[in-house]
Protein backbone atom coordinates (compact mmCIF):
# COMPACT_ATOMS: atom_id res chain seq x y z
CA UNK A 1 0.00 0.00 0.00
CA UNK A 2 1.20 3.44 -1.09
CA UNK A 3 1.06 6.49 1.74
CA UNK A 4 1.60 9.91 1.30
CA UNK A 5 3.26 10.83 4.75
CA UNK A 6 5.73 13.49 6.55
CA UNK A 7 9.17 12.29 6.90
CA UNK A 8 10.85 14.40 9.56
CA UNK A 9 14.01 16.48 9.09
CA UNK A 10 16.32 18.91 10.63
CA UNK A 11 17.54 19.88 14.19
CA UNK A 12 16.24 18.83 18.14
CA UNK A 13 12.96 20.73 18.38
CA UNK A 14 13.30 22.29 15.98
CA UNK A 15 12.00 19.89 13.01
CA UNK A 16 11.26 20.47 9.53
CA UNK A 17 9.22 18.09 7.28
CA UNK A 18 8.80 16.92 3.65
CA UNK A 19 5.55 15.48 2.48
CA UNK A 20 6.68 12.12 0.23
CA UNK A 21 5.14 8.99 -1.27
CA UNK A 22 6.23 5.80 0.29
CA UNK A 23 5.24 2.24 0.81
CA UNK A 24 3.63 1.78 4.13
CA UNK A 25 6.00 -0.82 5.26
CA UNK A 26 9.12 1.57 4.94
CA UNK A 27 10.58 3.39 7.88
CA UNK A 28 9.10 6.81 8.66
CA UNK A 29 12.89 8.49 7.20
CA UNK A 30 13.53 5.31 5.19
CA UNK A 31 13.47 4.96 1.49
CA UNK A 32 10.78 6.96 -0.91
CA UNK A 33 8.90 7.22 -3.82
CA UNK A 34 8.73 10.88 -4.65
CA UNK A 35 9.04 13.64 -3.02
CA UNK A 36 6.12 16.44 -3.28
CA UNK A 37 6.64 18.97 -0.68
CA UNK A 38 7.95 20.50 2.59
CA UNK A 39 5.83 21.35 5.71
CA UNK A 40 7.25 23.91 8.37
CA UNK A 41 5.22 24.03 11.76
CA UNK A 42 7.59 25.86 13.61
CA UNK A 43 6.37 29.39 11.93
CA UNK A 44 2.80 31.05 12.97
CA UNK A 45 1.07 29.91 11.05
CA UNK A 46 2.85 27.22 9.61
CA UNK A 47 4.29 27.32 6.07
CA UNK A 48 3.96 24.03 3.38
CA UNK A 49 5.08 24.19 -0.25
CA UNK A 50 2.98 21.05 -2.29
CA UNK A 51 3.57 20.39 -5.94
CA UNK A 52 -0.25 19.96 -6.60
CA UNK A 53 -0.25 18.11 -9.72
CA UNK A 54 2.46 15.33 -8.38
CA UNK A 55 -0.25 15.19 -5.35
CA UNK A 56 -3.66 14.70 -7.08
CA UNK A 57 -1.60 12.27 -9.20
CA UNK A 58 -0.79 10.17 -6.68
CA UNK A 59 -4.19 10.69 -5.22
CA UNK A 60 -5.82 9.53 -8.06
CA UNK A 61 -3.68 6.62 -8.28
CA UNK A 62 -4.77 5.28 -4.96
CA UNK A 63 -2.22 6.64 -2.23
CA UNK A 64 -3.31 7.09 0.98
CA UNK A 65 -2.34 10.39 2.73
CA UNK A 66 -1.95 10.31 6.38
CA UNK A 67 -4.27 12.49 9.54
CA UNK A 68 -1.62 14.98 9.08
CA UNK A 69 -1.30 15.11 5.18
CA UNK A 70 -4.80 15.28 4.83
CA UNK A 71 -5.45 18.15 7.10
CA UNK A 72 -2.14 20.07 5.01
CA UNK A 73 -4.05 18.83 1.65
CA UNK A 74 -7.40 20.40 2.96
CA UNK A 75 -5.83 23.55 4.15
CA UNK A 76 -4.10 23.79 0.51
CA UNK A 77 -7.31 23.30 -1.48
CA UNK A 78 -6.37 19.78 -3.03
CA UNK A 79 -9.34 17.24 -3.04
CA UNK A 80 -9.20 13.49 -4.23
Amino acid sequence: MVKIRLRRMGQKRNAIYRIIVSDSRSPRDGRCIEEIGTYNPNTEPYTSTIDEEKAKKWLADGAQPTEVVARIFKNAGIEK
